[in-house]
């Protein structure tokens, strides 16, 4: 129970910090809030993105719940799905330019409230993170059907600390080299996760064939 726990606890923390991480159009927004509105008003707008991250992660998950019998039987077809449209995905990310994504229109003064409130519906406008978020789930087997209510429980909170983690120490490295940050910052970051998403993506496939061809 102990190893299950823990893991469940890993891949929700990992998950978290995947959902988050890609320099896309809230990424950029909450490096922009550093730079122009100070850092708390960026974690506010990273706290915001994040609760929207949660909502589609909860239906993703509620979703998944459904077909539980689907994924036992099919556990590493699955992963090796998912896998491929990480690598996909990865593979997005790491040919994309993040400062297409940069708004040239000035910041207002800060309001925390509506700091938050923008990050969560920017997120929230973009319903395609559910495929992102349902790949990642099928490549960590975070759906298992032996897992109990209080694996979800650590499950879900792990993937909100995830991604506040994610939020906190991004604003912490922009405010603290901000006389020094650029768009090529953003593509060393960008290429980072794009790779790390790409190894675990076929790391993932590489154990799914294992399973399956002994099967066969």
């Amino acid at each position: 129970m102990l190893e299950s726990l823990l893991y469940i606890m890993f891949s929700g923390f990992v998950i978290g910090v995947f959902i988050s991480a890609p320099m896309g159009p809230i990424g950029m927004l909450v490096i922009q809030r550093t730079l122009n509105k100070g850092r708390l008003a960026a974690l506010y707008t990273g706290v915001g993105a994040s609760l929207s991250d949660m909502l589609y992660c909860l239906l993703s998950g509620l979703g998944l719940s459904l077909v539980t019998d689907f994924i036992e039987s099919n556990q590493y077809v699955l992963q090796i799905i998912g896998s491929a449209v990480l690598i996909v995905y990865g593979l997005y990310l790491f040919k994309s330019n993040p400062s297409r994504a940069i708004t040239k229109s000035p910041e207002m003064p800060s309001n925390y409230w509506r700091d938050f409130a923008t990050g969560f519906l920017f997120t929230f406008s973009n319903p395609l993170i559910l495929f992102f978020i349902i790949g990642l789930f099928a490549r960590f087997n975070f759906m298992s059907p032996e897992y109990h209510y209080y694996h979800y429980i650590l499950g879900y909170l792990s993937i909100a600390g995830g991604a506040l983690c994610w939020w906190f120490l991004i604003t912490y490295f922009v405010n603290k080299v901000k006389g020094h940050f650029n768009v090529r910052s953003m593509w060393l970051i960008n290429r980072v996760m794009a790779s790390l998403l790409i190894i675990m993506a076929v790391i993932g496939s590489i154990h799914a064939v294992k399973n399956i061809l002994p099967l066969q």
